[in-house]
């Protein structure tokens, strides 16, 4: 039996975490949701809100890093979106 040895870089790391985070911050979503105890649900808001702090420090290391390049909208994009969204709005 052979064993994998690859290693893991920054970015497999750091992509690990953003996927992480974002599966964590969706069950504290749904676990602050769905709680009848206002203290408790108040430490789940709590802690949904760290993770979002988290999610967003990987999220922008991984931006300066260059490993999650972000392309700006045309404007024409934006516009689209929007009488899309409107349209869906207005139904």
């Amino acid at each position: 039996m052979q064993l994998n040895t690859q290693s893991f870089g920054d970015k497999e790391m750091l992509n690990d975490a953003l996927i992480t985070e974002k599966a964590l911050t969706a069950d504290y979503n749904s676990y602050s949701n769905e709680c009848a105890n206002k203290k408790v649900r108040n430490a789940l808001l709590q802690i949904l809100n760290e993770e979002h702090e988290i999610q967003a420090d990987v999220f922008n290391e991984m931006h300066a890093r260059g490993f999650y390049p972000i392309l700006s909208a045309e404007e024409q994009m934006i516009n689209q979106a929007k009488q899309k969204f409107a349209a869906q709005a207005n139904r």
